[in-house]
């Protein structure tokens, strides 16, 4: 049976604290590496050992500690690893140049799984796991179609615009000047699922909402996210949702701080961004879109310790599997109200059971016009 949303989001406060733990264990503690020309290398962690699983990861830009699904999928690595024990090293990409040289460098260093993090290391991942036919590779936000690559690549998939959706839905439903916004990351297919899905779920909910909505051309830019909420709330936007790594945490951040209510997005950012509750704006995150990089992750390296692991093709993780949904309300619980919590639990279950669809397709990332759903209004 299918949990509903709130038991989803009780076992997600229950898995952070857990997540955050994972690096300890029976596993040494990292220690430093001399950093590559194109990027920061990781920490080793774990005994070098040569009869021993060697998992490798090459984040999207930024950092492993990023707050966005760098963070996630670097956790799903220290997840999979505390499990099965077996040697680790991450490299930071500092520039969408050097994604082919940093995932060369582990494929020189012998390492058994590579993991690269991002639509945008889609081509250099597929090109290195032609080349090495040796090496597992795992593509975080990565399509394939199922034959057109090689046996020894899979890519994780998430129905975004399932989680965009929810946070639509309750962004209108919170909000009491009628305009909400999104500050999104790239125009690429899994920002485009979150936005769309998020117009769409808004106007699932309430036809006449005013949305607003830009693309931006980085994802690590704070400031330029920070810019463009307040040009939003300039333009009457008492909600904010930021779908954009860094650049999108940077609008929620700006957002909150001047008391606007804000969604987050891919980790819980209440835990992140607004660092537990302590960073000023925290008691003005609504929730956040989440997708379990975290757990998708750890799930494919157990494969292939297990000797299960299937490739040319993708893995999907949806509302149906508990791959994507919201976050705990956190501070903003008691200013929810129940209604809303009820119908976003009504929405959430309709998405999973396949009764409701998002009207996005979800591949491409675009609009789908014969799949929008008609309005169900809300009414408090």
């Amino acid at each position: 049976m299918r949990k509903s949303l709130t038991t989803v989001l009780a076992v997600l406060l229950l898995l952070v604290p857990a997540l955050a733990a994972c690096g300890g264990g029976a596993a040494t503690q990292p220690t430093a590496a001399p950093p590559t020309a194109a990027a920061t290398a990781a920490p080793t962690t774990g005994a070098t050992d040569s009869s021993k699983l060697r998992v490798g990861l090459v984040t999207d830009l930024g950092k492993v500690n990023d707050g966005t699904f760098n963070e996630f999928a670097h956790k799903g690595v220290l997840m999979a690893q505390e499990k099965h024990g077996f040697e680790y090293k991450f490299i930071e990409t500092t520039a969408q140049a050097d994604y082919a040289a940093n995932i060369q460098a582990l494929v020189d260093e012998k390492f058994d799984v590579i993991v690269t993090v991002g639509f945008l290391i889609q081509e250099a991942t597929a090109a290195a796991a032609a080349a090495n036919p040796g090496i597992v590779f795992i593509g975080v936000d990565q399509f394939y179609e199922q034959g057109s690559v090689t046996d020894n690549l899979v890519g994780l998939q998430f129905r975004e615009d399932q989680a965009g959706f929810l946070a639509g839905a309750l962004a209108a439903m919170m909000s009491e000047s009628g305009t909400i916004g999104i500050v999104a990351g790239q125009e690429i297919p899994p920002v485009k699922r979150f936005k769309n899905g998020f117009d769409n779920g808004a106007k699932y909910v309430r036809p006449d909402i005013n949305l607003l909505g830009v693309y931006l051309p980085t994802f690590i830019d704070p400031a330029l996210g920070a810019s463009s909420a307040e040009q939003m709330i300039g333009e009457g936007a008492d909600v904010i949702f930021g779908a954009g790594g860094p650049t999108g945490s940077g609008a929620i951040k700006a957002a909150a701080e001047k008391g606007v209510f804000v969604i987050g997005v891919d980790q819980d950012e209440y835990l992140t961004t607004f660092a537990r509750g302590s960073a000023p704006g925290a008691n003005r995150i609504l929730s956040s879109a989440i997708k379990r990089v975290d757990v998708a992750v750890a799930t494919e390296i157990g494969k292939v310790v297990e000797g299960t692991f299937k490739g040319n093709g993708i893995e999907l993780f949806d509302a149906a599997g508990e791959g994507v949904g919201l976050a705990d309300f956190h501070d903003t619980a008691d200013q929810v109200p129940d209604a809303v919590k009820a119908r976003l639990e009504e929405i959430f279950k309709a998405l999973a059971d396949g009764t409701l669809s998002t009207g996005v397709d979800a591949v491409s990332g675009d609009v789908d016009p014969a799949s929008v759903p008609e309005p169900k209004p809300y009414t408090p």
